[in-house]
């Protein structure tokens, strides 16, 4: 928990703050961005809630926190009201699962609801109001990981749905070796009519990123938008296996359409296809310069 004893003195004074255990992992920051924003190297808060709706975003950010470094001065009486918010609809059944985990260094994790089985995109912190909701909308059918980096509380949320783990066998580890299903190569994958995993090379050497329904790109850390640039890129600073690669992957893209890019880190970016596309060209050419 936040603690007002460790609060930064960047906030500004009232309800919300955040403290000095804060790891800069962005989550509030694109939550709630009128209350939240970077300061020396971490978050805080530069402009207390006025509205419900602000007060609900905050309240939202708080929640998904990975280090439980945001808090209210006062107890929240609105807590479990909120807790049900998660799911957090993204678009049509598409949904942000909040509870970041430390573990994935704030990582966003999603969630497919379908009528062939749901599907849990990384994981998220295993919470019981998150679990419980995630019952009610039918469970998890698979668990697909993009990478190794993503992986927090896998293992518990396969004890309690009995899900299918999917991950890349270059991205086995001691903690993922028991997952159900280990791709290899890389060519692309049809897991359903409706979904297609890509081999991604770069970030790491089994990454993958995940196409549903030709609109959503479940991205990973192999791709996001920056507000810092204004466009779409790759973790040139966070690239573990080579940019090269991953260069020659983030080319394999512009043979897909999507309209949506759904990363673990960064921002999300919504667009028309001819759009996109153009914005993968702009990501190349930046990646070039690199």
């Amino acid at each position: 928990m936040a603690r007002i004893a460790q609060r930064r003195s960047q906030n500004i004074s009232g309800e919300f703050y955040v403290d000095t255990t804060c790891i800069d992992c962005d989550t509030c920051r694109w939550m709630a961005p009128k209350v939240f924003h970077r300061d020396e190297g971490q978050s805080a808060v530069y402009h207390q809630p006025e509205t419900e709706a602000e007060r609900s975003r905050s309240m939202q950010a708080l929640l998904a926190c990975p280090t439980a470094s945001i808090g209210t001065v006062s107890k929240p009486k609105d807590i479990k009201e909120i807790q049900n918010d998660f799911p957090l609809l993204v678009a049509e059944n598409v949904y942000h699962c909040g509870y970041h985990s430390e573990k994935s260094f704030g990582a966003t994790s999603y969630f497919i609801r379908r009528s062939s089985g749901n599907i849990l995109v990384d994981s998220p912190r295993f919470t019981p109001p998150l679990v419980e909701q995630i019952e009610a909308m039918g469970g998890i059918r698979y668990l697909y990981l993009t990478h190794r980096d993503d992986i927090a509380d896998h293992q518990q949320f396969r004890d309690r749905f009995g899900c299918d783990r999917i991950l890349h066998a270059d991205e086995i580890s001691d903690k993922t070796r028991d997952v159900e299903i280990q791709l290899t190569g890389f060519d692309p994958i049809e897991l359903a009519p409706d979904l297609q995993i890509i081999p991604v090379p770069g970030h790491t050497k089994g990454h993958t990123v995940l196409l549903y329904d030709n609109k959503f790109l479940f991205a990973g850390d192999h791709l996001a938008y920056s507000d810092r640039v204004g466009h779409l890129i790759a973790f040139r600073r966070h690239c573990w296996y080579s940019w090269e690669e991953l260069q020659r992957s983030m080319e394999k893209l512009l043979s897909y359409e999507f309209e949506w890019v759904l990363p673990g880190h960064g921002r999300r970016y919504h667009a028309n296809p001819k759009t996109m596309r153009s914005q993968l060209d702009v990501c190349l050419d930046w990646m070039e310069k690199q």
